[in-house]
């Protein structure tokens, strides 16, 4: 069942908010909370108030446990942009645009959480090639390192 909470008319640039929206979809609540509250950005505040009320409305509306919910979507959409004059040299102007936002965020309990692999942690095997140099042993190299064989043939031609 999907359950969705919804900020209109949010002061900042729809910009600016995307960057936090784009960090949390796919994501179990409970990590979607932590990384909203540790963000030092002003849209994490805003996103964290509506991704609060999206649970809030799971829970008593539609009855279902926080545990098993996943951020299905988290868009933001633009709003009305303001716009104020600001003087400028020789009696001109300029205008400001004051941008809003609409942040819509949607959750789910349909998707199994997945969990996110470390950063720097290498599958077994991965892309590794393997190269035979002249006494028949086999080592193992990075797609984009040469072995020792490679390096000595590249010298020689020069």
């Amino acid at each position: 069942m999907q359950v969705s909470s919804t900020y209109r008319y949010a002061k900042i640039s729809p910009f600016k908010a995307r960057e936090v929206t784009r960090a949390i979809q796919g994501l179990p609540v409970s990590a979607a909370l932590d990384l909203v509250a540790f963000s030092p950005k002003k849209a994490a505040a805003l996103i964290s108030k509506t991704l609060k009320s999206a649970v809030a409305n799971a829970e008593n509306n539609a009855n279902l446990k926080v545990d098993g919910l996943v951020v299905k979507e988290a868009i933001v959409g633009e709003g009305p942009t303001m716009r104020r004059m600001m003087t400028r040299a020789r009696g001109s102007g300029s205008t400001i645009r004051r941008r809003s936002s609409h942040i819509r965020i949607v959750l789910t309990d349909e998707i199994e959480i997945k969990k996110r692999e470390k950063r720097g942690t290498k599958k077994a095997g991965a892309k590794a090639k393997k190269t035979h140099s002249k006494a028949g042993k086999s080592e193992q190299v990075a797609p984009n390192e040469k072995s020792k064989g490679e390096v000595a043939e590249e010298k020689a031609e020069r």
